[in-house]
Order: structure tokens, then C-alpha cells, then sequence
């Protein structure tokens, strides 16, 4: 790295946008040389044909809620920070353009005035519009109304030859999977917000009790929002209902899923502190498992003998997109004959499992998964 990198970079984001990196800017455990912050989805094209035209490593940091997952990079010259790529406009009408560096409580919080929403409900907390696409980061929600991708009419996002593209699915560019670049606007679609919710609940102790109430619950065309599972692994588990909408209705399909559920069933206004949140950290071996639903009770219970204990578990039972924390202090090698276990289960049922998270000694002995096998 030279000062005329930085100059140029400076050039592109501005005197105070372009910076040395300092000991945060780091991705897998590897320090970045450097951090641009460009303001404009222009400014961010001219940054990567930068990076391109001097053969430099580029990664994109929104929040910084999942820049670890996946593979840590071989080389890090440069993070394109897209704090600046910040802001919504044309949001009157049933979609809203939202800029890539912009929080996703954010947008939720200004759509709610209007009393709309955006029917998406990242687990980061911190998650911004591009860091929930690149990922295609799905929560509760995706259960009634698709993942974050199903929602997105288009998207803009800069290249290494310095152009920006849309991307609408239609003229032939690459979806939010291939893009090759970094996001920079969405065009999302809005919903109203509901005027009511409310979650019933249930505990569980065993996979196979988890589809017993999950199965009840479909049975009843309640029309639920997300069915959600919080397996802990040696403790007592819960199945969870979202209901949505008006308030005559939310409380006679609540009370229609109590009666079925039995005396058991917890009714409330709230959703219980673990919902809609991973049930992994940054220290922790974690595996995304994408199945039907029916098929979520013999994948758990194979995980569960290849592990040789139950492990935690959590996501959505209605969609059959869970993930689940390994036990901790396995190598590289236990850990791929665990994974490589539980994808022969999966192989009859069409599903698949993918490391997600691992520390980031370990992550480098591993095949991790690519964003495109988050979607």
C-alpha cells in the first residue's frame, strides 16, 4: 500500500471518507489496509475500478453484523464502507427506493408513521438494506411473506469496471445471488402495518414434538405470519405463532390454536426473548439447514446422533430453515464429518446445509458458505 492509494481514495470519498484502517477494520481476524466511505453509488464504482485497476482485495461493510460468515478472505486491501449510502425516497407508493448503508430499523421506524412497514425482520439487529440482501437474510417474517430477496423489485450495485447496473430480473442482469460488486439502492416492496399481533405459544422438548405442533398449527388455515422453533438442547424448547392483522380477526385465530394447542398454550402480546434472533455468536460453529418442514424431525435427530448430544436449535418449522450451534472445541476434520452426516440425510429430502459461522482459526480449514448458498 502507498500514500497515492490513499490519495486517490481520498479523490473519490472526500478528505475525511478515506482512511488508514484501524485495529476494528478487520474481517476473519485479517486487518484491512484501507477504508472508503463513498457518499454516492457512483463514488462506490469508482472505488472497486480503483481496487480492480491495481489488483486489490475489496470487501463491502454495512454494519458489520455478518462480514465474518463464510470463508475469511485470503487478502483485504480495502473495506468499502457503505455508511454514507444512506436514505429512502419514492416510498408513497406500494414499493419505497432505499439506499444500501441504510439500517433496516431505520426504514421500519419512518414507513411505521405511515403505518406501513417492510414485511422483513433481519436477525442482526443492526443490519442494514445491502447487508440483509448480500445474504439474503431472512427472519420470522419469510414465512408469510418470502425472504428479503422474493421482496426486492430491483436493485442497483456497482461493478470493478466502474459502471453501476439495475438489476430487475427481467433484462437478463444477474440476480442478488451472482451480483459481483456491491449493492448500493433496492427497490423493496411496502406493506401495511398490522393493526394487531399476537403470539401463541407452546413447550416442546423434542423434534418430534416440534412437528406434532407445528402440523396442528398448519391444519388450522390460520393464516400465521411465522412459525418459529427455539430448541436450547438440553432445556425444555418452544414452538411459537405469529398472528397478524386486525384485531377481530388476530383474536379469534389466536384463541382457535390456543383450544387446539390445550391448556399448555401461552398466549401474548409479545414475542418471547429469543424470537427472531440466532442462536449462535462469533465464537460458535454454526450450520444453516434448509429442508421441508416434514423433513426438519429426522435432520435434527440425525444432527443429534452425530453430534453425540441434542444441540441448540432455532428458525422458522413453518419453512424448514433452521440453524443450529455445533458443539465447541471440534476440529476442522469432526466438524466436516458432522456436516458431511447430515447432508446424506438431506439428499432424499431436496435440503441442504451449509457452515455459516466459525471462529476464524477454524474457519479457514472449512468449506463455508458462499453468499449464493444463502439463497
Amino acid at each position: 500500500m502507498t500514500d497515492s492509494l490513499l490519495d486517490a481514495l481520498v479523490d473519490i470519498c472526500g478528505p475525511d471518507f478515506a482512511r488508514p484502517a484501524r485495529s476494528v477494520d478487520q474481517v476473519g481476524g485479517r486487518r484491512a489496509g484501507y477504508v472508503a466511505v463513498p457518499a454516492t453509488g457512483r463514488a462506490a464504482a469508482a472505488t472497486l475500478r480503483l481496487a480492480a485497476e491495481r489488483g486489490l482485495s475489496v470487501r463491502a461493510r454495512g454494519s458489520g453484523s455478518k462480514i465474518d460468515w463464510g470463508t475469511p478472505p485470503a487478502g483485504l486491501d480495502i473495506i468499502v464502507d457503505t455508511g454514507r449510502l444512506n436514505g429512502m425516497w419514492n416510498h408513497h407508493g406500494p414499493t419505497a427506493v432505499v439506499a444500501a448503508g441504510t439500517p433496516v430499523s431505520a426504514v421500519q421506524a419512518a414507513l411505521a408513521l405511515q403505518g406501513r412497514r417492510l414485511a422483513v425482520d433481519p436477525p442482526s439487529p443492526t443490519a442494514t438494506i445491502g447487508g440483509m440482501l448480500a445474504v439474503n437474510e431472512a427472519g420470522p417474517l419469510a414465512h408469510r411473506f418470502g425472504s428479503p430477496a422474493d421482496q426486492t423489485q430491483a436493485v442497483t450495485y456497482a461493478e470493478a469496471s466502474g459502471a453501476e447496473w439495475e438489476s430487475d430480473g427481467e433484462d437478463g442482469r444477474p440476480g442478488i445471488a451472482e451480483i459481483e460488486g456491491v449493492i448500493t439502492s433496492a427497490v423493496l416492496r411496502i406493506h401495511p402495518l398490522p393493526s394487531a399481533r399476537r403470539w401463541v405459544g407452546r413447550a416442546v422438548t423434542t423434534p418430534a414434538g416440534v412437528a406434532e405442533l407445528v402440523e396442528q398449527a398448519v391444519a388450522q388455515d390460520l393464516e400465521p405470519s411465522a412459525i418459529e422453533v427455539d430448541l436450547p438442547g438440553v432445556a425444555e424448547g418452544t414452538v411459537a405463532v405469529l398472528l397478524e392483522g386486525d384485531a377481530e380477526s388476530v383474536t379469534g385465530r389466536s384463541a382457535k390454536l390456543v383450544q387446539v394447542w390445550g391448556a399448555e398454550a401461552v398466549l401474548a402480546e409479545e414475542g418471547p426473548p429469543w424470537w427472531g434472533r440466532y442462536p449462535f455468536g462469533s465464537g460458535d460453529v454454526a450450520v444453516r439447514i434448509s429442508v421441508r418442514p416434514e423433513g426438519l424431525r429426522p435432520v435434527t435427530y440425525a444432527l443429534r446422533d452425530l453430534c453425540g448430544a441434542p444441540v441448540p436449535l432455532r428458525g422458522s418449522a413453518g419453512l424448514g430453515v433452521v440453524h443450529a450451534v455445533l458443539p465447541s472445541g471440534l476440529p476442522a476434520r469432526r466438524v466436516t464429518e458432522i456436516v458431511g452426516g447430515v447432508e446424506q440425510v438431506l439428499l432424499a429430502r431436496g435440503g441442504k446445509i451449509v457452515l455459516v459461522s466459525a471462529p476464524e482459526g477454524l474457519a479457514t480449514q472449512l468449506e463455508m458458505a458462499e453468499p449464493r448458498d444463502l439463497f
